[in-house]
């Protein structure tokens, strides 16, 4: 029943290369165009002066136009390179399925998985890290390290579930399945049941399970939006910031409140946009824009729209949100990091 909100910030600082002249002794200046309005009479050496100083009268008579156009070429690569990282690499296809049946989301993890890429940056856990009032500050973070923040994050969220020892979990969206693993290693009775549609994550959580030695976490390749579990089968569903990547977030509620027991509990943490009043501003739209192309997002909900889809299932007697935005803002800051 308890939904939190984590409003996700990234920011992008760009550094201009400084423009400059230099200026070379012993080189010969060059004779400049003939001009397109007629000369004015003048003595022979002293035209011939004023050819050889044309270059450097022009640069000494020109400041600002010289600082103009350099300040504009500095302009135009800014833009340039700002609309570089502004563009995203992929985009979402909205809801369609390819051969198989695994829709863009699972395409997309497919490959970044068998690339290593995401795991390589982001470690076993493909989410963020929680940090405490004083660890929010650059550079050391109050002594706290990208993975060990992640860790923070399960441990807060298992916190404001409320549970205290669920028989059966169930984890939506489960990546390569770290939380997975780390639930039923906190809970050694529990058995844990880690969903993704990608089959790439699937082999390789269940890979990472068989490695550690950890038996009571199996992982299997379903739809979120369709799940195959009978109604009232688990204890606890947990869903760490999958919601973004569900083309349908009523459905998304739905099935989660389905399959979960009588008296059971819901936690999901999920990145949300604000309430769409005042209307978001251009430069608010184009970031959402870039996410959803960059991440395979189709779309994000506020936290008070989650908040009535979750009372609209008529299952739910108890609906609690908090926003985790800034004790989770500083991990885009202190990570990802190279062999995470």
């Amino acid at each position: 029943e308890i939904a939190l909100r984590m409003r996700s910030c990234l920011l992008l600082a760009l550094a201009a290369p400084a423009a400059g002249f230099s200026a070379l002794a012993g080189v010969r200046p060059q004779r400049l165009p003939p001009p397109r309005s007629p000369r004015r009479a003048a003595a022979p050496h002293a035209s011939a002066a004023a050819v050889l100083a044309a270059p450097a009268t022009a640069l000494a008579s020109r400041p600002l136009a010289i600082g103009a156009a350099a300040t504009a070429l500095v302009a135009t690569i800014f833009a340039w390179v700002l609309r570089v990282f502004n563009t995203p690499s992929r985009s979402y296809r909205d809801g369609e399925r390819e051969a198989g049946g695994i829709n863009s989301v699972g395409e997309e993890y497919d490959a970044w998985t068998s690339e290593g890429i995401l795991e390589y940056y982001w470690g076993e856990h493909i989410h963020l890290g929680y940090y405490e009032e004083g660890q929010r500050k650059a550079p050391l973070y109050g002594g706290k390290d990208f993975v060990e923040a992640k860790y923070d994050f399960i441990d807060r969220m298992l916190d404001f579930s409320q549970t205290e020892a669920p028989s059966k979990v169930l984890d939506v969206g489960c990546g390569i399945g770290g939380t997975s693993r780390y639930i039923a290693k906190k809970f050694p009775s529990a058995d844990v049941t880690g969903i993704t549609i990608s089959p790439e994550q699937r082999r390789r959580a269940e890979q990472l399970a068989t490695e550690r030695g950890i038996g009571n976490a199996k992982f299997e390749l379903v739809d979120a939006l369709n799940m195959t579990f009978a109604d009232n089968s688990f204890d606890l569903v947990w869903a760490c910031e999958s919601g973004e990547h569900m083309p349908d977030k009523e459905r998304y509620v739905q099935e989660m409140s389905r399959v979960l027991k009588p008296g059971g509990r819901i936690v999901i943490a999920t990145w949300c946009e604000r309430e769409a009043t005042p209307p978001f501003s251009a430069k608010e739209r184009a970031t959402l824009d870039y996410l959803y192309g960059e991440w395979s997002h189709p779309y994000f909900i506020s936290i008070e729209e989650y908040g009535r889809i979750m009372e609209r299932t008529g299952v739910l007697d108890q609906v609690v949100t908090d926003d985790w935005a800034k004790q989770t803002i500083p991990a885009w800051r202190a990570g990802p990091a190279p062999g995470a």
